[in-house]
């Protein structure tokens, strides 16, 4: 080799060092940046779970506090908002800090006197007094419904920022005298979660059994599948109704509720476990077309085992095609959740959902007067949401898809 060859070819190999590559993650992000309409999409969705997640810390009024008297069907309005200042409500001087400072000081005065007090009985009577006064004579008990730490401890944070201010109802009220706009955030919150929760219920249960079907193949493929096409000849909402109805039975979710799951958690899981069917199929077919490629049978030679092979080679290979699947799933999830809660069998009062919301704006149309903004205002948000979702996940379609790389 010549000394101009060598030199060729180190100025070749310098440049080659200077050339970084891209994989296929990195290429797919840049394709989805450059989808406007995807990453508005996505940039709302992030925005909304943000919004919804520290709906606590908000200055919104009472999503369950009524007021029948002054606010029923109450339109859109600037009207400023206190909290505590319904009369009903019995607080201290008409505000929410000034019943917490009550509040506060009653349970310092007891602490003091169980301190203080050698009489045994007495102060068995005040750690009874002081747990029901922290747990069920708490004035947030009265204003929001059973709230947990972490919303606990963000709703003390919002009256230690803000005070006793609320924003206006500027959606209006509904037909006891609730705040349209406080509850459609809280409604969001449950079902974002109904959303999320299911997804990736069914994306657990669907991934595994997709790919374990796909990977042996044979007798243990053709068993599996015929399981699937079984389930999808039944009809679920039939399902669903029976599961709801029989868990909702007083003695079983008494029995539930002792082991520490709650209704709207076993809501959860029914949806999740009911929409694992189509997932498991799309993760058969990708397994299927990659069980005989090189890396597989390169596993297969080194000793490793089927379920690392499966869970540690092939799943990561089809990520892509179940990540679009799961944005297309989540509005699936979303959107009959509030079918559910519309027909009475979903979420049930006092939490809300969009869907409990939307059917409480049908309940309320009426051909004498309309109060349009029981029906708009939560329409407008799931109807949003879920053209957001669908947005992004024709966006991750596109990034995800080799064929469409050369197409930008």
């Amino acid at each position: 080799m010549t000394v101009d060859d060598r030199q060729d070819l180190e100025q070749i190999l310098a440049e080659a060092e200077q050339i970084q590559g891209v994989s296929l993650w990195q290429d797919a992000w840049r394709r989805l940046r450059r989808n406007r309409l995807a990453s508005a999409s996505m940039v709302a969705l992030i925005g909304l779970a943000l919004a919804a997640f520290l709906t606590p810390l908000i200055p919104l009024q009472s999503p369950i506090d009524k007021d029948l008297n002054h606010r029923q069907f109450m339109p859109p309005s600037v009207q400023p908002a206190v909290m505590g200042s319904r009369t009903e409500l019995q607080f201290e001087q008409n505000r929410l800090t000034a019943e917490l400072a009550k509040h506060a000081a009653l349970v310092a005065s007891l602490t003091a006197e169980s301190v203080e007090t050698e009489d045994t009985d007495r102060r068995a009577e005040i750690a009874s007094r002081l747990k029901q006064l922290r747990r069920v004579g708490h004035p947030f008990n009265q204003l929001w419904n059973d709230l947990d730490p972490v919303a606990w401890s963000m709703c003390r944070a919002r009256v230690a920022i803000f005070g006793d201010y609320a924003v206006p109802s500027i959606f209006g009220c509904d037909q006891l005298g609730r705040d349209v706009l406080s509850r459609i955030m809280w409604g969001a919150r449950v079902s974002l979660t109904v959303g999320l929760v299911a997804t990736l219920v069914s994306l657990l249960i669907g991934v595994s059994y997709g790919a374990i079907a796909g990977y042996f193949g044979g007798w243990v493929d053709a068993t599996m599948m015929r399981v699937v096409d079984t389930l999808y000849s039944v009809p679920f909402i039939f399902v669903v109704i029976f599961l709801m109805t029989f868990l909702g039975e007083d003695s079983v979710k008494a029995r539930l509720e002792s082991l520490g799951v709650d209704q709207l958690t076993i809501f959860y899981l029914i949806i999740g476990a009911i929409y694992w069917l189509t997932m498991s199929r799309v993760v058969r077919g990708q397994v299927l077309s990659l069980r005989h490629e090189p890396f597989v049978e390169a596993a297969r030679t080194i000793g490793a085992s089927p379920a690392r092979i499966v869970f540690r080679h092939l799943v990561p290979n089809v990520l892509g095609v179940v990540i679009v699947y799961l944005t297309l799933t989540i509005p699936a999830v979303m959107l009959f959740e509030a079918f559910l809660s519309f027909l009475g069998l979903g979420v049930s009062p006092p939490d809300v959902s969009w869907g409990l919301l939307l059917k409480d704006g049908v309940d309320a149309l009426s051909s004498v007067k309309l109060f349009w903004w029981m029906v708009v205002f939560p329409g407008a948000a799931l109807a949003l949401t879920l053209f957001a979702l669908n947005f992004l996940g024709d966006g991750l379609r596109d990034a995800l898809d080799p064929k469409m790389k050369n197409r930008d």
